[in-house]
């Protein structure tokens, strides 16, 4: 089994950038894919990013150009750059990690981008 932990969510202004970390711990060889999920109040949970172990990256459109996912394999970690936040990325986001079939989740960090 796999332990998830997200950090780095917080209040920032619009425009401004924050950086989400997680880190997998636990009875882990090697994950597989790594990514965001993020959950905005009243809405459905909605993929952000997400990078395989070989670093190929995919990014929902409302992100791209803003957002950079990156992973340290070695460390167990996936991280996520955050640029140019705008109001509506004020979520919780959820780092999930797949392994040997079974998608784990952490209990997410809250983003909230308000001046």
């Amino acid at each position: 089994q796999a332990q998830l932990v997200e950090s780095g969510g917080g209040l920032v202004q619009p425009g401004g950038s924050l950086r989400l970390s997680c880190a997998a711990s636990g009875s882990i060889f090697s994950l597989n894919t790594m990514g965001w999920h993020r959950q905005a109040q009243g809405k459905e949970r909605e993929l952000v990013a997400f990078i395989s172990r070989g670093g190929s990256t995919n990014y929902a459109d409302s992100v791209k150009g803003r957002f950079t996912i990156s992973r340290d394999n070695a460390a167990n970690a996936v991280y996520l750059q955050m640029n140019r936040l705008k109001w509506d990325d004020t979520a919780v986001y959820y780092c999930y990690a797949n392994l040997n079939g079974l998608v784990y989740w952490g209990k997410g960090t809250l983003v909230n981008v308000s001046s």
